[in-house]
């Protein structure tokens, strides 16, 4: 789940926050979103999905300001070991994401995950 402080300012139309993130050593990144649960962005969500990123994780949860938020994990399998991304493919995903990104005026900082935070 992503730590939003604040509803009151989205990024996006239905967006709260982005992350794009992998777990140690690095190598795949997933993107995690908290998005409106009451009208989810569904341009946005296919925007994702057009990439070839698949949901692998969505639950729903009340912020403490009252707004109801859905926490949504996508996932894009590679062609390295354990559906890893080889290098090449990372440095694609990173700019398409980053692209799609863009679209919504949204900037992100791919980045690794702490081992604390990758495993709990």
């Amino acid at each position: 789940m992503l730590f939003l402080k604040s509803t009151a300012a989205p990024v996006a139309p239905g967006v709260f926050t982005v992350d794009v993130a992998a777990k140690p050593p690095g190598k795949t990144f997933m993107i995690y979103t908290a998005l409106d649960a009451a009208n989810p962005p569904t341009t946005f969500i296919q925007e994702i999905e057009g990439l070839g990123f698949k949901q692998v994780f969505t639950k729903e949860y009340t912020h403490h300001d009252g707004k109801k938020i859905m926490d949504m994990h996508f996932q894009k399998a590679g062609t390295d070991i354990f559906e890893g991304w080889k290098d090449a493919e990372r440095e694609a995903n990173l700019q398409a994401i980053q692209d799609a990104m863009s679209k919504y005026n949204i900037t992100i900082s791919p980045r690794v995950m702490s081992l604390a935070e990758a495993f709990r």
